[in-house]
């Protein structure tokens, strides 16, 4: 998704190892009903679902490359991911 286009489920579970698939499915869907996600299935067998931001979902890419922005010097300031504080 983002600037990368459509991705299908198991894609974007690759690329958020820890989370649980019941996990992704309820944000995928909670990100679809907010408009920040469009949902495409394909009548295939097996059907293929494909997930993509809207142009909604688009207008967030800044405020999130701005955390991770964050994330990433807070990561070089103390040498280390903080998980929880």
């Amino acid at each position: 998704m983002g600037a990368n286009g459509k991705k299908r489920f198991g894609e974007l579970k690759a690329l958020i190892p820890d989370i649980t698939d019941k996990m992704l499915s309820v944000q995928l869907k909670s990100l679809e009903e907010d408009g920040i996600v469009s949902r495409k299935v394909f009548p295939e067998i097996p059907p293929r679902v494909e997930y993509e931001l809207t142009e909604h979902g688009l207008t967030l890419l800044p405020v999130v490359e701005s955390i991770a922005k964050w994330g990433r010097m807070k990561v070089e300031k103390e040498g280390r991911v903080v998980l929880d504080e």
